[in-house]
């Protein structure tokens, strides 16, 4: 679809970029001649991931370890890729965090899991590149992972929802803000595009999310060049009028079906119960391989 080399000069951050979609999108940057760089919590991943990818694809890829809640850890990173490779061309918001849960049962450590790394984390990252863009006279652009939930909400995943939305705002505000800087800002609101991570905390049950072809309109899920393909198309040159927009690609579902997760209203305590302790065992498992 793309000519060799499109994003040749670009160099590129992504968050949350050591594995799923995020690493799915280095992927497709690197392969176009981008520099990139991806940033997570678990550094070993990180460096397992660009292993992988350089010995795939060649190129260069940087990886730092953070936790995106902390902000001064992110303006730390964020300066330390300025310092030894240079000024970023674009970034990608893509680190997250989710699970399903009666909005009752929810702890504030619960909801604040989700919130510390959606709505703050994001806005953390998006800052500290920002102002470096601003203050150095360079453009740049910005895509966010999002949800289409920013637009009809959904029960049973409301952190998330909230915290999506409330980056659906900023991309719309710093589109506008940051406009005359020649910084762009765009989102991306995928439908279901299976990864393991995804399908181990919204589908703890069986892990796959096949079950949604039946409501969709084109009765399957998403396939990940699709969302290479997009993302690709909103990093590279050529479109620079184009800011401000969160773009479903979800096969029509969401216009089709409105919110997710409406299915798990015939849940019992007892079924809750059971996918709150796969949930808990998934997120010890990976938080047994983080870096400190």
């Amino acid at each position: 679809m793309f000519k060799d080399g499109l994003l040749k000069g670009k160099r590129i951050l992504i968050t949350g970029g050591g594995t799923g979609l995020g690493k799915e999108i280095a992927t497709k940057y690197l392969q176009l001649g981008a520099e990139v760089w991806i940033a997570g919590r678990r550094g070993s991943i990180l460096e397992q991931t660009a292993r992988g990818l350089i010995k795939s694809h060649g190129g260069k890829v940087g990886t730092h370890a953070v936790d995106i809640r902390d902000a001064q850890a992110v303006d730390a990173m964020v300066q330390r890729i300025w310092d030894e490779a240079g000024p970023l061309t674009g970034l990608v918001n893509n680190a997250a965090g989710n699970f399903i849960s009666p909005t009752k049962d929810l702890t504030p450590n619960g909801f604040n899991a989700i919130a510390n790394i959606v709505f703050h984390g994001t806005f953390y990252v998006t800052q500290a590149v920002g102002k470096r863009w601003i203050a150095g006279g360079h453009k740049g652009s910005v895509i966010s992972i999002l949800v289409t939930w920013v637009w009809t909400g959904s029960p049973y995943v409301v952190p998330s929802a909230m915290s999506k939305a409330g980056v659906h705002v900023m991309t719309k505000s710093l589109a506008v803000e940051w406009g005359r800087h020649g910084i762009r800002l765009n989102a991306i609101a995928p439908g279901p595009f299976p990864t393991e991570g995804a399908g181990k905390r919204l589908r703890p049950d069986s892990g796959k999310f096949e079950d949604s072809t039946q409501t969709n309109p084109m009765r399957r899920v998403g396939e990940m060049p699709e969302l290479q393909n997009l993302a690709a198309f909103l990093m590279a040159d050529g479109c620079e009028f184009l800011t401000g927009e969160t773009i479903a690609i979800d096969g029509g579902g969401y216009l089709a079906n409105g919110g997710s997760f409406t299915e798990l209203d015939k849940l019992s305590d007892a079924d809750w119960e059971r996918m709150r302790a796969l949930i808990k065992a998934q997120n010890d498992k990976d938080r047994a391989g983080r870096s400190t």
